[in-house]
């Protein structure tokens, strides 16, 4: 009987942990802050990835899942000996499941001061709208 409360209790614990990516390449990997907003016509996704270049950033689409990554390089120069390093290089990752309300199709991405802003459309039929009641 102890085995199987261990085991519960192994269950229970496990189905608590977030979901990490399995690594394939050294270094530490940060999940960036988020904050969503939504409108009548689209949802806009703010995540913030400091120290990424657009070339260093994928956004990846499939079966609904939207998968945003990142690489932050080392910020100190040629010839420079780091004294204190309170910012690491690494790796951003976040995923997030997409809604059959949102038109993947029109997608769009921006990179402004390491902030990613998508701008996720709604398809028409999820939009709200005025219904007129007809009189007979």
């Amino acid at each position: 009987m102890l085995r199987k409360n261990s085991t519960d209790m192994q269950k229970v614990e496990k189905g608590n942990v977030p979901a990490v990516p399995e690594r394939t390449f050294p270094g530490p990997i940060y999940s960036p802050a988020v904050d969503i907003f939504e409108s009548d016509e689209r949802i806009a996704l703010l995540a913030d990835m400091p120290g990424v270049k657009a070339a260093d950033l994928k956004i990846d689409l499939r079966e609904n899942v939207l998968t945003l990554s990142g690489h932050v390089a080392a910020p100190e120069a040629a010839g420079e000996t780091v004294v204190l390093r309170e910012y690491d290089e690494g790796t951003y990752f976040r995923q997030f499941t997409l809604s059959e309300h949102i038109d993947q199709t029109k997608i769009d991405a921006k990179l402004t001061d390491g902030v990613l802003r998508l701008e996720l459309p709604k398809q028409e039929r999820a939009k709200p709208r005025q219904i007129t009641v007809k009189v007979s």
